[in-house]
């Protein structure tokens, strides 16, 4: 058996064939042309040979570079337009004509010969030898000129980089320099351990005051418990108990109290003169008093108003509490002294502290700055060194190749005449790949599925089961000519169909009556295998209605010797209504009806959607054992989709060479998207070999008996419900 692509290909051969036999004999006829062409003239080839040289010992890097680069160069570079120029005015001949005939074959890697060659081909061979002649010395020329113009680049790139690399190194100086002028006192002491040794004595500085602070607080203390006193208190005593003109006003306002005092023993009252102004007095002193505290204090007092009375108590110090007093506040001041000191201390301590943490960084911004210099540095006097290299390199720039063969004379080429038998021999070699070739990819573009091994696979990839493989169906009738509804009740393709529809029995789904079928495309012959379907059923014994679902088309029922109602063009509805007026009886196969589509109708899909449509189906479910609907392809409408409910499954026909891969796919994948129960697939118009027809016949014979007593009943029972006899048209 032959491979799926073998057969895909001589499928596309029988289609395309004409293609490729127009390609074979386009491809031969020109290599006839070819072949029967007269031996074009003789020409002469010269050719010269140019060697890489091998310069003596050179005394600077860039002329070693530069040399080496020569090694390296291209037809362009050897051959620009103004060496085409002036060869051709040398020899007086257009440069058209030398850059058309010139070879030039440069080495491409390593091991091929180190040399250049040069060729130029002529129909004179004088012209040949002085064109090579003329060019070998041009291209040494023009090798030593490119080298100078790489080594005057250099020079000048150098050149333009000096001032810039100067400038850099000028700039990042002064920046270092500027760094360690700003930052130089702060790295010098980290190095030598003087910031060290400052953070240490500050700290021992702030210990002793520490120290000496506590003396004092334990002075100040004892000072305090044995006078009764704050500091502040203690000063505002012993300033007021030295004044002595507070002393003297205490004393004044104490006579005059005791002469007040007097004066009210004796029975005086307040308004007495001599008491009036022994008070008014009193309060003249003590206003004295107050401001003379005021004046003595300096705004130093306890927080306190300064009444007369307060005033009188706190100037009473003796001498010897007042010299307590004295010693409490100078304890108090110098207290308040080594606290400053400590504050200060510790503020000195803490910057010399945030100067060590940042000597690090510091430091190293300098490494920075010095590296950053030293490679400017370095830069610039590399540069320096480089154009003193490259000034010195100027004096040895050579070419870098040399003529190591000059022409002698020229060789003639060219002039033989082909072989025709061996040109058109390999034309139609040449034809034969070309036109297979073409068959082959116009087999690999088609979407088209010609195999049924291409079939299978596409429904096993979309898990879809396959019911039935059918043959190609040819029946010569006389009536009819050639059909392929098999008309015939002992045809030999009958056999094909019942195992279509005992594979439909065997589904799962056991009340599988009304089963409708489709396909994706056109021609893949769904509407066949419909008829032939519902005839196999019928020949079965199975009460079998044929529903010509497509309204889209005209009735193929004339097939069966059925004539379509005439008027059910003009009234679908009323068609379909009408049970007894659109269910017709086959009269050559017994137990089949039909009902003739009323197409073509313009609105098919209210059609199909009609109540009248869905009451009809409904009805023909409860008075036939199978009923099998065919509708339009599924890549024309949605027809199918429109009925599918109405069903208990759907039937998608599949053809090689007809059916399309993508859209197979695509229709499979959708039904099953939907969940719509897709019952499987057949594969029809097969080439399958069919039996004898009376071996056939005795199959469909066998097969009525087998079928005989139960289609005898079930005919009895239809006939007693509908009083119709057997054979005669029930609706």
């Amino acid at each position: 058996m032959a491979p799926p692509i073998i057969k895909r290909y001589l499928i596309a051969f029988d289609q395309h064939k004409l293609l490729g036999l127009a390609s074979f004999a386009v491809i031969v006829g020109i290599s006839g042309i070819v072949a029967i062409q007269p031996p074009s003239p003789p020409t002469f080839r010269a050719q010269g040979l140019l060697a890489y040289t091998t310069p003596p010992k050179l005394f600077s890097t860039t002329g070693e570079q530069i040399q080496e680069q020569g090694r390296q160069l291209t037809k362009p570079d050897l051959l620009p337009d103004n060496v085409f120029i002036e060869a051709a005015e040398q020899l007086k001949v257009k440069p058209q004509e030398i850059v058309k005939k010139l070879d030039v074959k440069m080495p491409s890697g390593p091991k091929d010969p180190q040399v250049i060659f040069v060729a130029f081909t002529d129909d004179n061979p004088k012209l040949a030898v002085a064109t090579v002649k003329v060019l070998l010395p041009k291209m040494v020329q023009q090798s030593r000129l490119v080298n100078t113009d790489r080594l005057r680049d250099v020079m000048k790139s150098i050149e333009q980089r000096l001032p810039e690399a100067k400038e850099d190194l000028r700039r990042d100086q002064q920046r270092l320099e500027r760094y360690i002028r700003v930052e130089g006192s702060a790295l010098l002491a980290a190095q030598d351990g003087t910031l060290v040794g400052a953070i240490t004595g500050s700290q021992q500085q702030q210990r002793d005051i520490q120290l000496a602070l506590g003396s004092i607080e334990t002075q100040i203390q004892s000072l305090q418990n044995r006078l009764g006193l704050t500091a502040d208190e203690a000063y505002t005593n012993s300033a007021l108990s030295a004044d002595p003109i507070i002393a003297s006003l205490r004393a004044q306002i104490l006579e005059t109290e005791t002469q007040v005092n007097l004066l009210r023993s004796q029975g005086y009252r307040d308004a007495y003169p001599a008491l009036d102004r022994l008070l008014t007095d009193k309060r003249t002193y003590e206003k004295m008093l107050q401001e003379r505290a005021d004046e003595v204090i300096g705004g130093r007092g306890l927080g306190e108003p300064l009444t007369p009375s307060r005033i009188r108590a706190d100037s009473t110090l003796d001498p010897t509490r007042q010299q307590l007093a004295n010693q409490l506040v100078s304890l108090q001041t110098e207290r308040d002294t080594l606290k400053q000191r400590l504050e200060a201390t510790k503020k000195v301590e803490q910057e010399l502290r945030t100067q060590y943490l940042k000597l690090p960084d510091k430091q190293l911004e300098q490494a920075r700055l010095q590296q950053q210099f030293e490679l400017q540095k370095a830069f610039y006097a590399k540069l320096q060194v480089s154009l003193a290299d490259a000034k010195a390199a100027e004096a040895e720039t050579v070419s870098s190749i040399r003529i190591a063969q000059e022409p002698e004379r020229a060789e003639a080429v060219g002039g033989k005449a082909m072989n025709p038998l061996m040109v058109l021999g390999g034309g139609m070699f040449v034809g034969l790949l070309v036109g297979g070739g073409l068959i082959f990819l116009m087999s690999t573009l088609d979407n088209k599925l010609y195999t049924p091994e291409e079939l299978r696979q596409a429904l096993i990839t979309q898990d879809v089961p396959l019911l039935a493989e059918l043959p190609f169906v040819v029946i010569p009738t006389p009536d009819q000519g050639e059909t392929a509804i098999l008309v015939q009740p002992n045809s030999s393709y009958l056999e094909f169909y019942e195992r279509f529809r005992s594979s439909l029995r065997r589904l799962e789904n056991k009340s599988l009556k009304v089963v409708l079928l489709t396909s994706t495309v056109e021609g893949e012959g769904k509407t066949v295998s419909a008829y032939n379907l519902a005839i196999a059923a019928a020949q079965a014994g199975k009460r079998t209605l044929l529903v010509e679902a497509d309204l889209r088309s005209p009735s193929l029922a004339k097939t069966l010797k059925v004539m379509p109602d005439s008027r059910a063009n003009i009234e679908p509805l009323r068609y379909y209504s009408s049970k007894n007026a659109c269910i017709r009886l086959v009269p050559d196969i017994e137990n089949l009806y039909i009902v003739p589509s009323p197409g073509p109708q313009r609105q098919a899909a209210a059609i199909i959607e009609s109540t009248e449509l869905k009451q009809f189906l409904e009805d023909a479910r409860g008075r036939f054992d199978f009923v099998v609907l065919d509708t339009p392809s599924l890549s024309r409408c949605n027809d199918a989709l429109l009925l599918q409910p109405l069903t208990d499954g759907m039937v998608v026909v599949t053809r090689p060479g007809y059916t399309q891969g993508s859209i197979l796919a695509e229709a499979l994948e959708q039904l099953t998207e939907d969940e719509l129960p897709l019952l499987g697939a057949i594969i029809n118009g097969l080439d399958k070999p069919v039996p004898p027809e009376d071996i056939e016949e005795t199959a469909v014979e066998d097969m009525g008996t087998m079928y005989e007593e139960e289609d005898i009943l079930e005919r009895e029972d239809l006939e007693k419900e509908d009083n119709v006899p057997t054979g005669a048209s029930r609706f």
